[in-house]
């Protein structure tokens, strides 16, 4: 609103200071500090009142924690702290005829309100299973395809498959391919970084590889919509553990994006040009600064948690944001955490079922999502589940989970690294 205001009145007069909101730059940092500044200061009085109002979930109790760590009474619904910091500067400073800045918005309020039913029928109605989860998993497809659908027919989500720049009489010249609707996504470790989806289907002829590598991507959209957000579910399960993760991963995305939508830095790095993507730069921005300040509240011991409301959310978030840089092959680089949570949940209840049609228990890991497993005893085990053998035991010296999630977020930031490593190893 701020910055469609301020445009307007510097078109009809020379006001001060008014092109400001034009640099991506000042808008990121605006963002960001405004959001850490609204996710501080609002956590603090909504933590209150749900204290207040005896809104709270009980997460676990010492009978299941090596640590005798009670976490019951603590309030939850947390992500409504992070939607509301992440919306405000967004609405504020964002051009919100931006179709990028339309698919993180819709993305934020559509997740946000599956995630706050979830949390709402746990709270409130007293199930713990929550929402049904097909009903989630309904959600996250439509969102998926309402992404994959707009990124394919909305005419403002082009790009510019090859730019280059020159020196001409001391005057820099950006010459660039034209904007074009593309199936093209930026590929890790190779020196041609651009694959083209409808390349695969070749055999189908010139016109036909067309629409089936559209086709190809809106369903690739969807499943990298419903993996990443519940990915990020799994991974929350630890005080800060879901959002120290997350921060650091949408700062890599907001990095990427401000490469891809920078002419200079897109032709240096040999990546293609999304014009319109500084939006996703200013909307990380708030969505890193939101999450940091909700860390305030989240580090251990947890005063408040996000529930399904905050973290369905950030997966969305950071799904649909590489989608839009199309960068979401990076994803299992990036998302490291989110990706290893999810196989072993995965695995374990595979590795289960078969043990169990020829007569055994058996576990891959004593708990799952696996950071469980690392403050979970094999006694612990045995109680739970007697008679059960587990393959990988690990060491018989569990860890606090300040240790666990700590050790997390070394991951995370040794992945994203990695993943903007990828963008000179080739």
């Amino acid at each position: 609103m701020l910055y469609h205001l301020l445009n307007y009145l510097q078109t009809v007069a020379d006001i001060p200071g008014g092109s400001l909101l034009t640099y991506v730059t000042f808008r990121m940092a605006f963002a960001l500090v405004l959001s850490l500044f609204i996710s501080a200061w609002f956590g603090k009085f909504y933590i209150k009142l749900l204290r207040r109002h005896q809104i709270s979930e009980t997460q676990r109790d010492a009978s299941i924690d090596p640590f005798n760590t009670q976490k019951i009474g603590v309030p939850t619904m947390g992500g409504l702290i992070i939607i509301t910091a992440i919306l405000i500067p967004v609405l504020l400073i964002c051009n919100l005829k931006n179709v990028y800045t339309i698919l993180m918005l819709v993305t934020t309020i559509m997740l946000g309100m599956i995630g706050f039913a979830d949390d709402y029928i746990k709270t409130f109605k007293k199930r713990k299973d929550g929402l049904n989860g097909w009903v989630k998993i309904l959600g996250q497809v439509t969102l998926g395809l309402i992404v994959g659908l707009t990124l394919r027919y909305a005419p403002g989500a082009v790009i510019n498959e090859s730019v280059e720049t020159r020196i001409e009489n001391n005057t820099e010249i950006v010459v660039k391919s034209p904007d074009v609707k593309s199936t093209r996504t930026t590929i890790p470790f190779f020196k041609n970084h651009n694959l083209n989806y409808a390349d695969i289907f070749s055999f189908l002829g010139p016109v036909n590889k067309y629409k089936a590598g559209w086709i190809f991507f809106v369903l690739l959209t969807v499943f990298v919509v419903a993996a990443v957000s519940n990915g990020s579910n799994l991974n929350d399960g630890m005080d800060g553990m879901a959002t120290g993760n997350s921060a650091i991963i949408g700062l890599t995305i907001a990095v990427l994006a401000y490469v891809s939508s920078n002419l200079v830095l897109s032709e240096h790095f040999n990546l293609m040009y999304i014009p319109g993507s500084q939006e996703v730069v200013v909307f990380m921005a708030a969505f890193v600064g939101a999450l940091v300040g909700f860390l305030w509240y989240n580090s251990y011991p947890a005063a408040i948690f996000m529930g399904d409301t905050g973290s369905l959310t950030i997966g969305g978030i950071i799904a649909v944001a590489a989608l839009c840089i199309h960068k979401e092959l990076l994803l299992p680089i990036l998302c490291g955490i989110f990706l290893f949570e999810s196989m072993s949940v995965i695995l374990q209840r595979l590795y289960y079922k078969t043990g169990k049609r020829k007569g055994v228990h058996r576990r891959l890991w004593k708990r799952t999502p696996v950071h469980d497993h690392y403050r979970t005893s094999l006694a612990l085990v045995e109680k739970l589940d007697p008679g059960c053998s587990v393959k990988f035991t690990g060491s018989q010296n569990l860890q606090h989970e300040t240790k666990i999630t700590l050790r997390f977020w070394i991951v995370s930031i040794g992945l994203a690294v990695l993943t903007l490593l990828t963008l000179k190893i080739r």
